[in-house]
């Protein structure tokens, strides 16, 4: 029988920047006796910013995780809470913690309602399959309206959200919350909002709470056809079916419940941790976690959630310690304890977890053993990265990876003396080991270290970590965009041949292929690997190229495409046919092969109408009404295409595709433009081709 895992919740916090999700977070901890004193963000002592860069700017830049208890209805729950970032350079951090969650709450400003980033934490939430809730924040705001920022979550995330609590008062006069399901009132009072009070429902608000519920029983109804006769029939469902209805149909994700409060003046925590062990699953009520039989892909897998099967477990963090890594992951099914060796079947390689820790933020408390539906940190594991599957060496299973964004913006970054040289490859190892969204890489023929990231932010954190944390002076270009290559039209029947004859055996490969340009649609739709966004195919009959050089081919083409072929960037969105080829006998080799198909490819690409593919941005604008047309001219002056505009009380906001290129430094310019009023988010959003006269300057810039 499995081990009962019903008492345990992992969930995270995530929202837009500035929604108040680390302050949510902090009254969490307060409230579960795990802290005795609330951290305040902007004070730079709440526990989960911990990082003094995250301390400095008073934002999350990396996840942070903790376990607390909460008790309800006479037992005690187990929460194992994760803090996510809300700005867009970190969203890497928001992707890997969505993968090993069960559940989350989704938080969102009382005054603007659903954000930019919002957004973008929905679209990740909705591709790990994470149930939400929805907890309004800030009530306490001037200007606050729950009715449309609930409006918002049905507009703008197309969400079928269900308000089960209202607030008592808002702006300054905010002081409590009604719960919808109970029909009572709950006030927040004391110094730190730690007595909560239950009373009737105010006079002046009985009517519209009567709306609002019949609303919310009307929309709980249409989960359940049970509770649907029963509302036809005019009968009113119960408390208990209700909670029941809107737990299964928000593990479903068929429906997400609504809350509010006020983190910063503590209104409605309480409720909202009521609410997480109400209606988020447990890791038991999830279905089982699949994967494949590392040997054969083909072979699905799954393994339940249960102390007693084989263990298995994802790494979806690793963060570089004096004391040992950390490596952060979620157990999906066994037990692990403390000194097991277990095997990384990606790699083959054996790991010890020497010391297994329950996470407190930076605080760490040993545990001699950990099962399954928990999360924890290990110390010991020499091998495995983000993504990587950890399991039982007799019972293997390779559960499914992660998806990473690839960087938009690079620069190069220079060590000032020999010894910062010799440290710089490690710390640049470290760094990549920590964040799967960095890349860095020697360009051999400008001899410079290129360092490539999510955002100008991203990178000046990098930096900065480089020069303050690790120690080592670094001289730092300014940022390049991440260009693409691409092709516009198909060739056929390009050669290369390779010929060299130097005394004794020569080398001897000839190669013919196609290339046209190919999508990942394609590539799934034909069931091609697309690694790196290139496919190859063999379409040799006759063994004119014999089989072993194939794969040398292959390995030539996809490694000249990565290098680029026109300017130095990656060619994507390729594919590759070999149609055809001869070989010598004594002078054939795989290097030959290899160097076929490399001069193949650069021919090809010469011929098909070679492309450059810039990255556009979303960037959603903030703006007062006086200053909209100075900022819409300032957007169009930078390529830009408005895409939508609304209104918002006194303000506008313009949603608007413009190329990276054209935004360094805008968070500048639009503070001149609108005297510090107007603000900005920006999310990557695709690559288009460039307008020819830009390529031709890019090009000539790289080659000089």
């Amino acid at each position: 029988m499995a081990a009962d895992l019903s008492g345990i919740r992992n969930f995270g916090i995530c929202a837009h920047i500035d929604a108040g999700k680390t302050t949510v977070s902090e009254r969490i901890l307060y409230y579960t006796g795990k802290n005795y004193k609330m951290g305040e963000v902007h004070e730079g002592t709440a526990t989960m910013d911990f990082l003094p860069e995250e301390q400095e700017r008073g934002i999350t830049i990396q996840s942070a995780a903790t376990t607390c208890p909460w008790e309800r209805s006479g037992r005690t729950y187990k929460l194992n809470l994760i803090d996510t970032p809300g700005h867009v350079d970190f969203t890497i951090e928001v992707e890997r913690s969505l993968r090993v969650l069960d559940g989350a709450v989704a938080v969102f400003d009382g005054k603007e309602g659903v954000e930019a980033q919002s957004e973008t934490v929905w679209r990740q939430a909705d591709r790990y399959r994470v149930p939400r809730l929805c907890f309004i924040n800030k009530m306490d705001k001037i200007g606050a309206s729950f009715d449309f920022s609930f409006k918002t979550i049905k507009t703008r995330l197309g969400a079928n959200g269900i308000a089960i609590q209202y607030p008592i008062g808002l702006g300054h006069e905010h002081k409590g919350i009604i719960d919808l399901i109970r029909q009572r009132a709950f006030l927040f009072e004391g110094e730190k909002g730690e007595t909560v009070t239950e009373t009737a429902i105010p006079a002046d608000m009985v009517d519209t709470i009567k709306q609002w519920r019949h609303e919310m029983i009307e929309k709980v109804a249409e989960l359940d056809d049970k509770l649907m006769e029963k509302y036809l029939a005019g009968e009113e469902p119960s408390i208990e079916e209700i909670v029941a209805a809107l737990r299964k149909a928000t593990i479903q994700r068929t429906a997400y419940p609504v809350l509010c409060g006020a983190a910063l003046r503590n209104v409605g925590i309480q409720a909202l941790l009521d609410a997480v062990v109400d209606f988020l699953p447990a890791p038991s009520e999830k279905p089982e976690v699949e994967g494949t039989h590392p040997r054969d892909k083909e072979q699905k897998m799954s393994r339940p959630h249960d102390p007693d099967a084989p263990f298995a477990a994802l790494v979806f963090k690793v963060v570089a310690d004096k004391h040992g890594d950390l490596t952060y992951m979620r157990i999906y099914s066994g037990r692990l304890g403390k000194g097991t060796r277990c095997v990384n079947p990606g790699n083959g390689k054996t790991e010890l977890a020497s010391r297994i820790f329950e996470m407190h933020a930076k605080d760490r408390i040993p545990l001699e053993e950990a099962s399954a539906g928990n999360i924890v940190a290990v110390v010991g594991i020499k091998d495995s990265y983000t993504g990587d599957t950890i399991c039982d060496a007799d019972k293997p299973i390779l559960l499914e990876r992660m998806h990473f964004p690839e960087p938009v913006i690079s620069m190069s970054i220079e060590p000032k003396t020999q010894a910062d040289r010799q440290k710089l490859g490690d710390a640049l190892l470290t760094i990549r080991r920590e964040d799967p969204s960095f890349r860095s890489f020697y360009n051999e023929e400008t001899g410079q270290t290129i360092i490539s990231g999510m955002g100008e932010l991203h990178l000046e954190i990098i930096k900065n970590k480089l020069t303050r944390d690790m120690k080592i002076g670094v001289e730092v270009g300014k940022p390049q965009v991440a260009y693409r290559e691409a092709v516009g039209r198909k060739v056929e029947d390009v050669r290369g041949l390779f010929k060299k004859q130097t005394g004794g055996r020569g080398q001897f490969g000839d190669v013919t292929i196609n290339l046209e340009p190919y999508t990942a649609a394609q590539a799934a739709a034909d069931e091609l690997d697309f690694t790196d966004n290139i496919a190859f195919e063999n379409a040799i009959v006759g063994g004119s190229v014999p089989k072993e050089y194939i794969p040398s081919v292959e390995y030539g083409v996809r490694q000249t495409a990565l290098a680029g072929v026109t300017a130095g960037f990656p060619l994507i969105n390729i594919k590759v046919t070999l149609t055809d080829g001869k070989y010598h006998a004594v002078d054939s080799s795989q290097v030959a092969f290899e160097q076929a198909g490399r001069l193949a490819l650069m021919e090809a690409v010469a011929k098909a109408q070679p492309i450059l593919l810039e990255p556009i941005m979303k960037v959603v604008v903030t703006v007062p009404e006086d200053y909209f047309g100075a900022v819409t001219g300032d957007i169009s002056s930078r390529r830009g295409m408005i895409s939508e505009q609304e209104d918002r009380g006194v303000v506008k906001l313009v949603t608007c595709e413009v190329p990276l290129s054209e935004m360094f430094g805008y968070t500048t310019s639009l503070r001149s433009l609108t005297q510090g009023r107007g603000s900005n988010t920006m999310e990557f959003l695709e690559y288009r081709p460039m307008p020819r006269n830009l390529q031709d300057e890019v090009i000539k810039a790289q080659k000089a």
